[in-house]
């Protein structure tokens, strides 16, 4: 296996840790401050350390000429998890994410279904320029939502503007994710043939 791939499943092994600590607990408010700061900091933590590796392993594959099938197939995978892992807390929190979180699993469902009818007839399909694009954006607001959270502690006026600028960039990214939709299914519409 190659390191860029040992990168991807460290990304996968990261979920679990951060949904730990970035799901809000039932009576949360009745536990220490300072338990609540440190499970906040801990959810940035692994959140951008697993979004690191997303970073590094596309380009350790590419540097070293490691691009394998294996990592096309679980590079998405990885991804779609560990959004998915954020949404969920997210939607916890705030009950409207609901709908972005259903928009983008739906997206992810059906781009995984193509791939897999393309992949019965031996093809491949790697991320494409808006794909990557659209889980930039799902990052970067999961990121400063996270943030703002961590910023909030400091000064919360933060908290608030950041929180709001995290949500407008989800906005774009769900309008991403209809459109990255699209152009996968309009660019490999010969697997249906």
């Amino acid at each position: 296996m190659t390191l860029s791939n040992k990168l991807t499943l460290s990304r996968i092994f990261l979920i679990p840790f951060f949904m730990i600590a970035a799901f809000p607990l039932p009576y949360q408010e009745t536990f220490p401050t300072w338990l609540h700061y440190v499970r906040i900091i801990a959810a940035l933590v692994f959140f951008v350390v697993a979004e690191l590796t997303d970073i590094w392993d596309g380009k350790l594959a590419r540097k070293r000429n490691e691009v394998t099938d294996l990592g096309k197939f679980l590079d998405p995978i990885a991804d779609k998890l560990l959004v998915t892992a954020a949404l969920l807390c997210f939607c916890a929190e705030w009950p409207f994410y609901v709908w972005p979180s259903m928009i983008i699993l739906i997206r992810e469902f059906a781009v995984s279904g193509l791939r897999q009818i393309a992949a019965v007839k031996g093809k491949v399909i790697a991320a494409g320029k808006l794909g990557k694009i659209k889980t930039t954006l799902q990052t970067t607001s999961l990121t400063t939502l996270l943030s703002a959270k961590v910023l909030g502690l400091i000064w919360s006026p933060l908290n608030y503007w950041i929180t709001i600028a995290g949500h407008v960039v989800m906005c774009l990214a769900v309008v991403m994710t209809i459109v990255s939709g699209i152009e996968y299914f309009v660019k490999n519409a010969e697997v249906f043939k």
